[in-house]
């Protein structure tokens, strides 16, 4: 079956950076969008970068534009969101969810309801 696992959250001090690592299985990896949402305490998930596995085209939340890279391995089956210079609002649940029914388009990226198979999510605690 389709699983996505999140790893590499952590706790880290204001201005650090952590890797997060989405592993896929079940599905073909190469073909479909796979992106990084987010929640923190009391606020609604929110979409934080995407990607189409099959085409580079990346999409990136004004947030975290600058900071955050986000990447995949297609021989690997590996999606990474690199964080950079962290503040303390980013501080939330990262979770990975991908779209196998291929109701992303460009302008939706960002939409989590675009998205039907999720992660259960990794912790990433910034401190100031």
């Amino acid at each position: 079956q389709v699983q996505l696992v999140e790893s590499g959250g952590g706790s880290v001090q204001a201005g650090g950076s952590l890797r997060l690592t989405c592993e896929a299985s079940g599905y073909t990896f190469s073909d479909n969008c796979i992106g990084w949402f987010r929640q923190a305490p009391g606020k609604e998930r929110e979409g934080v970068a995407s990607i189409h596995t099959g085409v580079n085209l990346p999409a990136i939340a004004p947030s975290v534009k600058g900071r955050f890279t986000i990447s995949r391995d297609n021989a690997k089956d590996i999606m990474y969101l690199q964080m950079n210079s962290l503040k303390p609002e980013d501080t939330a649940i990262y979770y990975c969810a991908a779209d196998l029914l291929a109701l992303v388009t460009i302008p939706t990226m960002l939409e989590e309801g675009m998205y039907n198979y999720w992660g259960q999510g990794t912790q990433v605690t910034v401190s100031s």
